[in-house]
């Protein structure tokens, strides 16, 4: 037989391996999104709408955890209007979207989130808060920070990152005077 290999048979750290490749670590966001209209009556909703983290977002998670790169400890949350997937190869210099600036606030809108619990993030406390006012239809929403520029309104040469991106489950049309309300809760998980 010689060095004939056995096709199909496994040694006991192979099997092992394969079992350590199927256990890994999920990263996800989970945006809510409400619009009130001048008279503080809610217009709509959309809730669950799942992101997708990019590559740019999650090389900057694994070096700050792992490789001692500097923590971005400001982000902020960017609503974009045109219809646009992520797929992840998406970054803050060529976000891939069209980023709405038309609210009257100064600045992009804070993400104020309070400590992990149950290995979740989210700013459910202090929802980023647009006051709209201009017509728009709204597609969804992304995490920016880090750079020289992330608080201003469409910046993208400002050399910050793009953590994710979420596009929401139908577009929402927005108005002169409306108020979009964004929540963005991020979690982390083993799976097997």
């Amino acid at each position: 037989m010689g060095n004939r290999m056995k096709i199909g048979v496994k040694t006991e750290a192979e099997v092992m391996g394969r079992k350590n490749l199927l256990a890994a670590l999920v990263m996800q966001s989970i945006w809510d999104v409400e619009c009130y209209g001048p008279d503080g009556k809610k217009k709509w909703e959309s809730l669950g709408n799942h992101n997708v983290m990019t590559d740019e977002g999650l090389d900057h998670l694994l070096d700050v955890l792992l490789h001692g790169s500097t923590q971005i400890t400001a982000w902020y949350v960017v609503p974009f209007e045109d219809d646009f997937t992520a797929d992840g190869d998406e970054t803050y210099a060529v976000p891939g979207f069209t980023e709405c600036t038309a609210f009257t606030e100064a600045n992009r809108v804070a993400y104020n989130e309070a400590a992990s619990s149950g290995q979740s993030v989210t700013n459910a406390a202090n929802k980023a808060s647009f006051s709209i006012n201009a017509t728009k239809t709204i597609y969804g929403a992304a995490l920016v920070g880090g750079g020289t520029a992330a608080d201003t309104k469409g910046d993208a040469a400002g050399g910050g990152t793009l953590l994710c991106a979420a596009k929401f489950s139908s577009s929402k049309p927005c108005e002169s005077g409306d108020t979009l309300k964004v929540t963005a809760t991020v979690s982390a998980q083993n799976v097997a």
